[in-house]
C-alpha cells in the first residue's frame, strides 16, 4: 500500500495545542510485504541511519499490526519524506497518523478517520497537528474522555501560505520549557477571545479579521527568542500584506497566510529578505492523510 500525509502547522497564533491546518506538502510511504524487515529512506532524514535502525512510523506500525492480527510480519517500509524534522510543519503527527493508518490498511481492517484521530491520542497528547493530519483543512478540536472533538473547515484556492523555514530545528520539548505554568487573567482572557475569532474568521472566510485575532500572550514571542530573526520575518510579512503571520507550531518554521493573487509579491520580498533560509508557497490540503494504493 501507498499512503500520503500532509505537513500541518498548529497553534495559529492564540490556539495554543488546538488550532491547525494541513499544508499541500507530503510524506509518502510504501509498504510491501518483504523477506526480512527492511527501511528505505529518500529525503528528509535520508542521512539519518538511526531511523533506520529504530524508526517511530515502524514502531508504532508493528504495535498496532500486532494487535489487529496476533503476529509480526516482515515487511519493506520505502519512506520518501518532504517535510522537515524539527521545524514546527507537523513531521512527528505525520508519523504517528501514517503509522497507524498504514497498519490498519495492511491488516484489511476498516477504520474511520475519527478512529485514527483517537489512537493517535496515545502518541501525541493534544490535537492540534494531529486532527489535520487526519481531516485536513482548518480544524479546532478539544480533547474529552481520551477522544477528540473537531470542526474541520476546507480551506478556498483564494488563499495560500508562505512558509519560511529556517535553517536550525527547534525542539518542541525543549520549546515548552519556555512557557510559564502561571498567567495573569487578562492575558488567558485576551488569548481565549482570539481562539473564538479566529476560529470564526476561518468558517465564515472572513480573511480581513486574520490579522488581529492571531495575536498571541502565551506561547509565541518567548519560543521566538531562541531565533530572534523571526520577530523580522513576522513584521516583513504583515508590512508587505499578510493576512496573518504566526509560528507554525513550535518552530521554527514561520507560517504566513496570504491572498494568491498576492503570493508571489510576497514571497519575492521574504525569499530575498532571507535567502539562507527556505522559502515556499503551499497550497492548503483539504484531505488529510490518504490511501493512494492498497
Amino acid at each position: 500500500m501507498k499512503l500520503r500525509i500532509p505537513a500541518t502547522s498548529a497553534n495559529l497564533g492564540p490556539g495554543f495545542d488546538s488550532l491547525g491546518l494541513a499544508l499541500k506538502l507530503y510524506n509518502y510511504v510504501t509498504i510491501k510485504p518483504y523477506v526480512t524487515h527492511c527501511v528505505s529512506i529518500k529525503g528528509e532524514g535520508s542521512k539519518n541511519s538511526k531511523l533506520k535502525v529504530n524508526n517511530i512510523f515502524v514502531n508504532i506500525f508493528n504495535e498496532i499490526y500486532k494487535e489487529l492480527n496476533g503476529v509480526c510480519d516482515n515487511f519493506r517500509f520505502e519512506f520518501e519524506n518532504h517535510i522537515p524534522f524539527s521545524r514546527g510543519l507537523g513531521s512527528s503527527s505525520a508519523v504517528i497518523v501514517g503509522a497507524i493508518a498504514s497498519a490498519y490498511c495492511v491488516s484489511g481492517v476498516k477504520v474511520s478517520k475519527q478512529s485514527v484521530l483517537d489512537r493517535a491520542l496515545c502518541y501525541e497528547n493534544h490535537p492540534d497537528n494531529i486532527a489535520p493530519a487526519v481531516y485536513g483543512g482548518f480544524t479546532t478540536s478539544l480533547v474529552e474522555d481520551n477522544r477528540v472533538f473537531s470542526l474541520k473547515k476546507e480551506l478556498p484556492k483564494t488563499i495560500q501560505a508562505i512558509v519560511v523555514i529556517p535553517n536550525r530545528p527547534m525542539s518542541t520539548s525543549h520549546s515548552r520549557t519556555q512557557i510559564p505554568k502561571r498567567f495573569l487573567l487578562e492575558d488567558l482572557v485576551y488569548n481565549s477571545s482570539r481562539v473564538g475569532v479566529l476560529s470564526g474568521a476561518f468558517f465564515s472566510e472572513n480573511w480581513e479579521m486574520l490579522r488581529v485575532s492571531s495575536s498571541d500572550r502565551v506561547h509565541q514571542d518567548r519560543r521566538m527568542k531562541k531565533l530572534k530573526e523571526l520577530f523580522r520575518v513576522r513584521d516583513i510579512a504583515l508590512e508587505n500584506g499578510a493576512l496573518m503571520s504566526t509560528l507554525s507550531g513550535s518552530g521554527s518554521t514561520f507560517f504566513n497566510l496570504v491572498y494568491s493573487k498576492d503570493a508571489n509579491r510576497i514571497f519575492s520580498v521574504l525569499n530575498k529578505e532571507f535567502s539562507k533560509y527556505r522559502v515556499e508557497i503551499l497550497d492548503f490540503d483539504n484531505s488529510g492523510y490518504y490511501i493512494l494504493e492498497s
